[in-house]
């Protein structure tokens, strides 16, 4: 089951992060920013309360959470009902996606990434933007986890991991960036974008979906 309780009981908590945290959410969106089209259809899975798709201009949001969804709409967002695992859109849908922070989130990664793969059109781009679990706030989040109300039951990846789980689910990698080089309590200014990953917390990877052939039947993607 997706893990939707924290988010319908503290939605407003989730949202007050943002204020309490503005430099370091608008250096994640300077992060993401040169790596999501501006043009053709987009999807944000598990949009959240929309705070990164609708700044970047991506139409349509998922997540299984009602009260996300509603902060999502008053945002702009189209949104829809529905889990990573099991997208409830046709295929071949979208130019392209965006996934923050969502992966640690999911029952399963790989289902994720095979619905993202499916419902992108050929060529289509998939970004995703994470918390590094071997970066330092990666790991303070790992030792505090079950403190936290939100990540209680988290799985965190590494750059590295969901860089062969792209490849595993048919992608192809176009490129890494990163930022957010502090500790969130000392992270007062907005950070620069810096390229690569294994230096920073938030590390952004922009993957191809190399779709070829004949979509697959529905009964193939159970």
């Amino acid at each position: 089951m997706p893990l939707i309780a924290p988010f319908e009981a503290h939605h407003d908590r989730y949202e007050a992060w943002f204020a309490k945290h503005e430099a370091a959410y608008i250096s994640e969106l300077l992060a993401l920013r040169p790596f999501v089209p501006w043009q053709g259809r987009g999807l944000e899975i598990g949009v959240g309360s929309g705070r990164f798709a609708a700044p970047l201009g991506v139409q349509v949001g998922v997540d299984p959470s009602p009260a996300m969804l509603a902060h999502a709409a008053a945002r702009g967002i189209e949104t829809v009902l529905g889990s990573a695992e099991r997208l409830p859109f046709a295929d071949d849908s979208f130019d392209h996606a965006l996934v923050v922070t969502t992966i640690c989130f999911v029952d399963s990664a790989d289902a994720m990434l095979t619905e993202a793969h499916r419902v992108l059109k050929p060529g289509g781009r998939l970004v995703i933007g994470l918390i590094d679990r071997e970066s330092p706030l990666g790991q303070d989040y790992l030792q505090h986890q079950a403190e936290n109300v939100f990540y209680r039951e988290a799985t965190f990846y590494s750059a590295d991991e969901v860089g062969q789980l792209l490849l595993n689910a048919g992608f192809a990698i176009d490129a890494w960036g990163q930022t957010l080089a502090l500790p969130l309590p000392e992270t007062r200014d907005i950070e620069p974008l810096r390229p690569g990953r294994g230096q920073c917390a938030f590390v952004v990877v922009a993957a191809r979906n190399e779709k070829t052939g004949l979509p697959r039947r529905a009964s193939d993607r159970l």
